[in-house]
């Protein structure tokens, strides 16, 4: 399955990731090889194959919980997008015509 140099920089603008065009190309070619061998999984008859949620038996270790220095406020405001004096502003997420706004 082929995927276009446009949608890489569609979703690369979307990440807010800087990629020059020769990056732009080299991850279309790559993800298209991606979504070439997902496409050769779904061609694999697995009807007499029961469903599984987890194939191993491992488990994530637990460690204690530990207070630890976080990011400093002014760091995470100088890495947002955009700020208020409030807080972060994010884009609208709910329909405007509905009377209901979310975000900023």
């Amino acid at each position: 399955m082929a995927i276009s140099v446009d949608e890489v920089r569609t979703v690369a603008r979307l990440a807010r990731l800087a990629l020059d065009e020769a990056r732009v190309e080299e991850l279309a070619h790559e993800l298209g090889k991606i979504l070439g061998y997902v496409d050769q999984l779904n061609e694999l008859d697995t009807s007499n194959v029961e469903p599984t949620l987890q194939v191993g038996t491992l488990s994530a270790p637990l460690r204690e919980d530990v207070v630890r220095p976080g990011l400093e406020a002014v760091a995470a405001y100088r890495e947002a997008p955009r700020t208020s004096p409030d807080g972060f502003l994010v884009p609208g997420f709910v329909d405007e015509s509905s009377g209901k706004k979310g975000g900023a």
